[in-house]
């Protein structure tokens, strides 16, 4: 096998809380009189929390403290978790769900490599609170995406040098994120015609076929 182990983002891959985020972080603007729409929400796609609530307060005409900007986060994140215990099995398509057993058949070492410091939540959530080898997310790193951290030390995690992993991404940042770090991508979605990417995905069990 030419990689030993693959490291799968979590958020537009693995599932999709996108739309959660969205109306987390629309709630916050709204109350803070903020302008907000889903193109700028577009622009939050695989940026850490704080990175979010920066892009956010550009709009802004007041300028805040770095305990407010704070307090700010935690109130989404808090508005943010609530909307994730409403997610569900029926939330893990069957295609990922199959494609993620038959790599686990073939021998592969799977890692979690997410910005997201609720990924144990939404793994749980799903019925995938046991299932992977390793999970490097936003509870782990400093630096988020496009730095590589979080996929480094999901390599360390399953004890694996970059080179023999492959990441999965649907972010551009991401996929950057792997280029940075020296590990081939698999995109799927934006990060499919991004050009760091090695392996342009379609769907993704055609992870399947290229890893034939």
């Amino acid at each position: 096998m030419k990689y030993k182990g693959i490291i799968f983002d979590l958020d537009g891959v693995i599932c999709f809380t996108d739309e959660y985020h969205y109306l987390a972080w629309k709630a916050l603007a709204d109350r803070l009189g903020i302008y907000f729409d889903r193109q700028i929400n577009n622009r939050l796609r695989g940026v850490s929390r704080m990175a979010s609530l920066e892009i956010i307060l550009e709009n802004s005409p007041i300028s805040y403290s770095q305990q407010e900007k704070e307090a700010f986060a935690a109130e989404k994140n808090e508005m943010y978790r609530k909307m994730l215990l409403n997610m569900s099995e029926d939330d893990l398509s069957q295609e990922v769900r199959d494609t993620l057993v038959e790599l686990r058949k073939r021998g592969y070492l799977l890692a979690i490599g997410s910005s997201s410091r609720n990924t144990r939540t939404i793994l749980g959530q799903i019925g995938l609170g046991d299932f992977f080898d390793a999970i490097s997310d936003g509870t782990n790193i400093t630096h988020s995406k496009p730095d590589p951290e979080v996929f480094l030390k999901a390599a360390e995690f399953i004890d694996q040098k970059p080179q023999d992993c492959l990441v999965v991404e649907d972010a551009s940042s991401g996929a950057e994120a792997a280029f940075r770090g020296g590990f081939d991508c698999a995109g799927i979605g934006e990060a499919s015609h991004d050009i760091h990417t090695t392996y342009p995905l379609e769907h993704f069990s055609d992870l399947l076929t290229i890893l034939e």
